[in-house]
């Protein structure tokens, strides 16, 4: 009865995905697992878009016939529509632009919400799985950072310039709210793997939560080249410890040319979220209890993002802090025992980092300021409030405390 009614849904399928609206020459291929690289290259990123296809061409020669590794590429060549393509044997085959999928003819944003939908929900129709669906993220990210400005320097996921320069991120930007509404309106995903920087705070998890069955990312900045390809897709399509080879496989490269460091990542388990959602709140409070002063002193706590292109260190630029190293530091021993099982429960693998990549100079912007220990590293970063206002002036806090409100996950654990 299975195998018939699989039949009648591809039949169903190939009648109902022959309108023009799905390109000329669409035709349903069924697969098993369909992993969809998403990469948003209209900018500083895009002369690293050639070697990474490089990478995946190559691992895709290690796939399974009803592996499906599909590519949509939007890059900085003005001579060139954002086109998708299916990467097979080494291969780069059933290349579509935007106008052959009937989106549009023009170069559009890659983090126009609204042609991220169209694009995906055409992979999803023309590789319709039998198993489970992937969903890979490359490109800029700023955690969950967050603007209402159209051009912004910080704004979440996927900046496309709109220009075809390869050297600005001043552009577009997608916001998680909206990453998770577009994704909402796609099949159930097994898993985000985020190649991108400072994607695994608790505040995009959480938004994330009801998309996939597991996140996996980085909370820390990362190097341009990213991940291996060449070695970790065939990772992306193991099916019983998928999660587990695609951390070790990015681990194992140390940062490429960068061998003295290593790659904080971090894998989540969507659904338990919501628990891990409720201990925070139960132990934030045991900590408001205990504090002495209206906000947490945050001295000595190890965080991931220097907020700011100033030239010298200002503490008030300082976000996304570890959320298991404030919680451990801060709460009752016994409170944190009781998160700290909610914890390992949501975070179910992470590599430990001493040093990692950034962009600012690490001894004065991270370093001088914390130490990393395997103990102290939780692998999640949280926003903590703090002053709005410093000897009279307003600090980057006071717009950090207005956009923390658009998340779920501040009225969760916060209010």
């Amino acid at each position: 009865m299975k195998k018939l009614l699989y039949t009648l849904c591809v039949l169903g399928a190939l009648v109902s995905c022959s309108k023009d609206d799905n390109g000329p020459g669409f035709l349903p291929q069924p697969t098993g697992r369909t992993v969809i690289v998403y990469m948003s290259g209209e900018n500083t990123l895009s002369a690293k878009v050639n070697g990474n296809l490089e990478e995946m061409k190559e691992g895709s020669k290690k796939l399974a016939k009803d592996d499906c590794l599909l590519v949509y590429v939007d890059k900085s060549k003005a001579s060139e529509l954002p086109w998708m393509a299916r990467l097979q044997n080494g291969q780069v085959t059933d290349s579509v632009s935007l106008r052959d999928m009937g989106i549009s003819d023009k170069n559009e944003f890659a983090s126009d919400p609204q042609i991220m939908e169209d694009v995906l929900k055409y992979a999803v129709r023309r590789y319709p799985a039998t198993q489970d669906y992937g969903l890979l993220l490359w490109g800029h990210s700023t955690g969950w950072l967050i603007t209402n400005d159209t051009i912004a320097y910080t704004r979440a996921y996927g900046v496309d310039n709109g220009l075809n320069s390869p050297t600005s991120n001043e552009g577009k930007w997608m916001n998680i709210p909206t990453l998770t509404r577009v994704l909402k309106t796609l099949p159930h995903m097994k898993f985000v793997f985020a190649d991108c920087c400072m994607f695994m705070c608790l505040e995009s998890l959480y938004e994330l939560r009801s998309v996939a069955d597991y996140i996996i990312g980085s909370p820390a900045e990362i190097p341009d080249y990213g991940a291996p390809y060449n070695t970790m897709v065939p990772a992306l399509f193991d099916r019983d410890n998928f999660a587990s080879k695609i951390v070790d496989a990015y681990y194992a490269q140390k940062n490429g040319p960068d061998k003295n460091l290593d790659q904080p990542l971090t894998v989540v388990k969507m659904s338990e979220m919501e628990p891990l959602a409720k201990a925070t709140r139960t132990v934030l409070q045991a900590i408001k209890r205990q504090q002495t002063t209206e906000y947490a002193d945050l001295t000595g706590l190890i965080y991931y993002f220097y907020n700011s292109q100033r030239a010298y260190y200002y503490p008030e630029n300082n976000i996304l802090y570890d959320a298991g190293d404030f919680i451990r530091a801060k709460a009752p021993a016994a409170d944190y025992q009781i998160w700290k099982a909610a914890f390992d429960k949501a975070i179910i693998k992470k590599t430990y980092s001493a040093h990692w990549y950034t962009a600012f100079k690490w001894d004065t912007f991270y370093g001088d300021n914390f130490t990393v220990t395997q103990d102290r590293q939780s692998g999640v970063s949280m926003y903590i409030p703090q002053a709005q206002k410093k000897d009279d002036k307003v600090t980057p806090y006071a717009t950090y405390q207005a956009n923390i409100k658009k998340f779920a996950w501040y009225y969760a654990v916060w209010e």
